[in-house]
């Protein structure tokens, strides 16, 4: 427990750095677009209307599918602006995450800043035309000063939502004490995820008081409140930052998906790209369509993604030909379409398996998928979050016909707790997961070969396609891991009790 908590506090002060800029830069940019907005839809109805409308369907869209749909826009802009002025726009990470919680900051800001302007006393107002105020008068001298504090009430709200929101900007490559929570929840360890949701709730807290001092000094016209208030978040967002302005920037970028294996393995690149001299950033937790797309965009330089994956996701190709085959067509098919370097592959198989508790498969006379079928409208499938959009399980739909009585979907760790517990019959496991052992899983066969195999390859980005140093420090772990010693790792992550980190699983595996 000691251990994980030194750990996670080493890893506060660029996790930290990441969110504050993040959150600062969406709120700011937020401000800066909805004050001067709401200002003309307190003089318009018409704006009005179709400003809150549309800032209000904004909050409906779940925060995480804002997020990741911007990648895909963004790597079509970023397509266009190289080819027109040879300039990239970056897709993955800040881009897309800032644009994402910018949106989301508006709403209250703007309601709130609308509310105080049409909810002045109408006398103070004609007093003011009275008087001869031009409309530009009247509003820097009248109405916001009067405004002011209940317009702060939304930008307090505006800053909590924006700071808890950044945390989910993770599986899009942005760092944020999101990667605490992420990682945590995949790997069971609660330290993290207390720690993630507790730095992120202090700096929500922290932030809303400071805002609150300058919203109480605009109330009573304290000036050494906002002062104060104003200072306070200078200095914390400077501090806060210091670590990302000191820190060198990374020359390698490692990608990695969302579950343990995934983490393990980046750590391992990272481990020999280190032990060379060489400056390295993860960003984990991605999703397989996005990962993919950021390697051949260059937003990665490295990660490891499975043959199956690549060849049913990326080539949508649904037949399954012979393992040398279909390795050597796709390292060709990646090469051409995409400039993508397959490497090579690490030495182990990670294919999606469907599995059931061993006793259970025994008493159902269940050992294979096709014996399965007939049970299968009595059970409940549980898969992993991607499993049930994927190419896989429509090809095991096509070549069996499977009928589930129902198909739940969860994060890959509570998906085996599910099995144990009785809420799933049948999982849609891995096979290189220590978890089928330690569990006593039966691992049903595929007698007509609907899944693809799933060698675990390194695959690099066009552009660092040629570069020496990276491929020197790879080139080794190239058919060097066994599925047992994979096993073995993952598990010592996976396990209830004595846990280990990715990293120090990852050192298990590193070439002797």
């Amino acid at each position: 427990m000691n251990s994980e908590f030194a750990n996670a506090w080493a890893l506060l002060p660029n996790y930290l750095s990441a969110h504050v800029a993040l959150s600062a830069a969406a709120l700011g940019i937020g401000i800066a677009i909805s004050l001067p907005l709401a200002v003309l839809a307190a003089r318009s109805e018409r704006v009005r209307w179709v400003a809150l409308a549309i800032a209000s369907l904004i909050q409906t869209i779940p925060s995480l599918a804002l997020l990741a749909l911007f990648y895909p826009v963004l790597l079509a802009l970023s397509a266009l602006t190289l080819k027109a002025f040879g300039l990239a726009i970056p897709a993955l990470g800040f881009v897309p995450s800032l644009l994402a919680l910018t949106l989301y900051s508006m709403l209250p800001i703007l309601r709130n800043a609308v509310a105080g302007l049409t909810g002045l006393d109408p006398a103070v107002i004609e007093a003011a035309n009275g008087v001869g105020m031009t409309p530009s008068q009247r509003l820097w001298q009248i109405e916001a000063p009067l405004a002011a504090p209940v317009a702060m009430a939304g930008i307090r709200t505006a800053a909590v939502l924006t700071i808890g929101t950044a945390t989910l900007s993770t599986p899009v490559g942005q760092t944020s004490l999101g990667n605490y929570i992420f990682a945590g929840l995949q790997t069971e360890n609660w330290v993290y995820v207390l720690f993630g949701c507790g730095a992120a709730a202090v700096l929500a807290l922290v932030t809303d008081q400071l805002l609150g001092l300058i919203e109480t000094g605009l109330a009573k016209r304290s000036r050494v409140r906002i002062v104060a208030g104003a200072l306070g978040l200078a200095i914390g967002t400077v501090a806060a930052l210091v670590p990302m302005f000191a820190s060198s920037s990374a020359r390698y970028v490692i990608g990695a998906k969302n579950f343990s294996e995934q983490f393990i393995l980046a750590e391992l690149m990272a481990a020999r790209l280190k032990a060379q001299g060489s400056a390295v950033e993860q960003k984990t937790g991605l999703g397989s369509a996005v990962i993919f797309r950021a390697l051949a965009a260059g937003d990665l330089d490295v990660y490891v993604d499975y043959s199956g994956t690549l060849w049913t996701n990326v080539l949508g190709r649904i037949d399954t030909p012979p393992r040398e085959e279909l390795t050597a067509e796709l390292g060709r098919e990646l090469k051409r379409r995409y400039g993508v370097e397959m490497l090579g592959a690490l030495g182990f198989e990670n294919a999606y398996v469907l599995a059931m508790k061993a006793d259970r498969a025994k008493s159902l006379g269940i050992t294979d998928i096709a014996a399965l079928v007939p049970t299968a409208s009595r059970l409940t499938l549980g898969a992993d979050l991607e499993f049930l959009s994927r190419p896989e399980w429509a090809a095991l739909r096509r070549a069996y016909g499977l009928q589930f009585k129902a198909e739940n979907s969860f994060n890959p760790t509570f998906m085996y707790r599910a099995l144990q517990g009785g809420q799933a019959d049948v999982i849609s496991a891995f096979s290189s997961d220590g978890r089928i052992a330690a569990d006593s899983l039966t691992v049903l066969g595929d007698p007509r070969r609907a899944i693809p195999p799933y060698d675990a390859v390194i695959l690099i980005s066009p552009r660092r396609a040629n570069d020496a140093t990276l491929i020197a420090a790879l080139k080794p772990l190239v058919g060097a891991i066994s599925v047992d010693a994979m096993r073995k790792a993952n598990l010592m992550v996976d396990r209830d009790t004595d846990k280990l980190s990715p990293a120090a699983a990852a050192a298990t595996l590193l070439p002797r």
